[in-house]
């Protein structure tokens, strides 16, 4: 297409930190794209890093927690007006500690049946409803990994 400015494209990372049967969500900080919305935690990835390690860094810059993050379970691609995002999203393990909201965001440790209830970015709901997905054919069998939307 003639005249098409292309948007810049980000890769961000989030992470399902899993305690006690619930998921780690918080707000998007004030100043933020989106801000306000709930999120699963995260970054946008820096030049020269690896996505694991960008989650790691994004998530002890923001609350505080030290995290390891394991596979990339889905990988979300997503449009918006000024920018396209691939959201890698990374089941994680927390070995100790408390998450400390460091942004002024709201911090909540949730049921992953509530999820629908917060109001989500679009990527973030393109999570929920595979984790939906995920737990119904689980139940049955073995579960999805390295999954794209």
């Amino acid at each position: 297409m003639k005249g098409r400015i292309k948007k810049p494209h980000f890769h961000v990372t989030a992470g399902l930190i899993w305690r006690n049967g619930k998921v780690l969500i918080a707000t998007r900080p004030k100043g933020s794209h989106l801000q306000g919305l709930w999120e699963f935690p995260g970054g946008k990835q820096e030049k020269g890093e690896t996505l694991r390690h960008c989650l790691e860094r994004e998530i002890k810059e923001e609350l505080a927690l030290k995290i390891n993050a394991g596979h990339n379970l889905l990988t979300v691609n997503h449009e918006y007006q000024s920018k396209v995002i691939s959201l890698h999203i990374f089941e994680c393990t927390c070995p100790a500690g408390e998450p400390r909201p460091l942004q002024g965001q709201d911090i909540k440790w949730v049921d992953p049946v509530v999820l629908p209830k917060f109001t989500f970015p679009p990527p973030d709901m393109k999570v929920i409803e595979f984790l939906t997905k995920k737990s119904l054919i689980s139940s049955r069998g073995p579960g999805i990994r390295g999954q794209r939307l």
